[in-house]
């Protein structure tokens, strides 16, 4: 064989390999293709990439050829049923076959009238079978999952029986042959991420963890920073890194900075972060640094700023918490995956901060019980930024949505002279085990007067008694970290509901429904609380009409000067209309 045929082969294999997938492979500006495993070890993986002018995703799975059928698609909440579905399947006559499904609540498919998984190709190459199909946003099907910003459940299921029709396949089978996974579909794709060329790494890494037998672990790992960081530095970037094998496992990471004074030791922790074993004083670790979740790849910083990092002012110990997915539960993963840092000790002409805006961490605030949507706001208030933000405003930039266990929606709404301007952010989909700092798509100014309103949506229908506002995971929380520039001395703009306001509700609840809520322990006076729909309807309106405590705080703790009790809620004269779709 002459070296031209050879050529020729090598062309030919090279055009079959990629054939199937087109679009993944064509010139269009924005074609960064993104990657997240399906199962823990790596045997079924997702690519994608996204056309915001055509408003598509183009899919590619690669799944093992033993199958009789394959579903991938999307649910609210991660369920397998009621969800979306495009179905890959075999019939009797080993025909292969590609349709638009949904599965009811009784978790049996239907095919849709309105077929939307568009552009089936594939390819089989050894065991491996490599199929893409393409899916618009929103397909104005109603049996139609819409793919907006934020989070997304990926669900599949797969069986392997071949099939006489599809309709009527019951979705669910044994827990080896279906999975879910969170990734944010719609990426910002107009970051730049050409780093300088004097930036050095700064490696935060999990350290031969050997990950316990169960589903989910939260691995945390003090650390402390190298003493060049007695010099202040700038963070530009940081980005996962990932243990070779263990792409399914590792779910999601953060790392925080100790606030404490610079000359504190904290102890070097290395266990489990809900562990009883774990020394107090570690828990002054929780000013985030960096998030990052499965499918996310890099942070980048805009190039007018970097996050500050080091100084003599700074306490140079900081904790990398590890969230670690084993749904087999295996005993053998051994991890040390972490966090890179991107860093220059040439500053950058503007600081990068981080506001805390929602609501106070106290157990003020509180969600009844049974509640398959209750909302809670958390406000920064027109006076707030008033006195605290620069005539010339600020820019925020990035975002970090935070709830606990029962958190399901988020979003924070920017107000100005009575007029609601478009949301800074919002996840519909939001769960607490997907947790990352995101690049907005648009760049947001914040001005002096400004308000700021994030609402959380929570479900506690597997509660049997309220869930009080505070810092543990089984307690709630509703905060949105932005991230800016240039950096102000505001660091906290939240509120709660005011002290009056909450024993005026008490009292009520006492003499005129008969509740135990005499006490002066406020825990105690919600847990005494015989929930109704009338008395959680009342606790709704008293939230959104009363007075608030507000904390407008420097970063030194102190407050603003002003007098921050019974504050009035942000009015919003003119509110934006909902989306509209564009469906006929």
């Amino acid at each position: 064989m002459n070296v031209l045929h050879l050529r020729i082969i090598l062309t030919c294999c090279a055009v079959l390999f990629h054939s199937f997938s087109p679009m993944l492979t064509t010139n269009r500006i924005h074609k960064e293709i993104y990657h997240i495993p399906l199962d823990e070890k790596s045997e079924l993986t997702l690519d994608w990439i996204v056309d915001y002018p055509l408003k598509t995703v183009t899919f590619e799975i690669h799944i093992p050829i033993k199958f009789g059928w394959f579903a991938i698609g999307f649910s609210d909440r991660g369920e397998h049923f009621s969800a979306d579905y495009c179905v890959l399947w075999y019939d009797w006559k080993h025909e292969l076959h590609f349709e638009d499904a949904w599965a009811d609540d009784q978790a049996k498919l239907t095919a849709d009238e309105q077929q939307d998984c568009k552009s089936f190709k594939k390819i089989i190459r050894g065991n491996k079978m490599k199929f893409s199909f393409q899916r618009k946003f929103d397909t104005c099907d109603k049996n139609d999952y819409l793919i907006e910003d934020g989070t997304v459940h990926i669900v599949w299921s797969r069986g392997h029986e071949k099939l006489y029709k599809l309709q009527g396949l019951n979705i669910t089978v044994s827990k080896e042959n279906n999975g879910m996974v969170r990734t944010e579909l719609l990426k910002n794709i107009e970051v730049n991420i050409q780093l300088p060329t004097e930036s050095t790494s700064l490696d935060i890494l999990a350290d031969q963890v050997t990950v316990p037998s169960d589903e989910t672990t939260y691995w945390c790992h003090v650390h402390k920073l190298p003493s060049k960081f007695k010099r202040k530095h700038h963070i530009v970037e940081y980005k996962p890194v990932i243990q070779t094998g263990n792409e399914g496992l590792v779910h999601h990471m953060e790392v925080f900075h100790c606030i404490a004074p610079a000359t504190e030791n904290i102890a070097i922790y290395v266990g489990p972060c809900f562990s009883t074993k774990r020394p107090h004083n570690t828990h002054v670790c929780k000013r985030v640094l960096a998030a990052w979740a499965m499918g996310a790849k890099s942070f980048v910083y805009p190039e007018e700023a970097g996050l500050p990092i080091g100084g003599p002012d700074f306490n140079p110990y900081i904790m990398l918490e590890v969230h670690y997915n084993n749904p087999e539960k295996r005993n053998d993963w051994i991890d040390s995956s972490g966090i890179r840092f991107d860093i220059v000790s040439k500053l950058r002409p503007m600081d990068a901060g981080v506001i805390e805006l929602g609501l106070e961490y106290t157990d003020k605030m509180a969600i009844p019980p049974n509640q398959e949507e209750f909302s809670l706001s958390g406000y920064c208030i027109v006076e707030c930024t008033a006195v605290s933000l620069p005539p010339e405003g600020i820019v925020v930039f990035g975002s970090q949505l935070h709830t606990h266990l029962t958190g399901v929606r988020v979003f924070t709404r920017h107000i100005r002279d009575g007029r609601e301007l478009p949301e800074l952010n919002r996840d519909n989909h939001y769960s607490t085990h997907f947790q990352e700092i995101r690049r907005l798509k648009r760049r947001v100014k914040i001005l002096p007067g400004d308000a700021l309103i994030t609402t959380c949506i929570y479900n506690t229908v597997k509660r049997e008694n309220v869930t009080l506002g505070g810092f543990a995971i089984s307690d709630e929380m509703c905060v949105n970290y932005i991230h800016y520039f240039p950096s102000t001395t505001l660091e906290v703009c939240k509120s709660a509901i005011s002290d009056h306001a909450l024993s005026t509700y008490f009292k009520y609840m006492h003499d005129w429904e008969g509740q135990m809520t005499a006490g002066k322990v406020i825990s105690e006076n919600y847990k005494a609380i015989e929930w109704n729909p009338m008395r959680v309807q009342l606790l709704h309106e008293l939230y959104r009409e009363a007075p608030l405590s507000m904390q407008c705080n420097m970063s030194s703790g102190d407050r603003f000067p002003g007098y921050w009790e019974n504050s009035s809620v942000t009015p919003i004269l003119l509110p934006n209309p909902p989306p509209v779709r564009q469906c006929s």
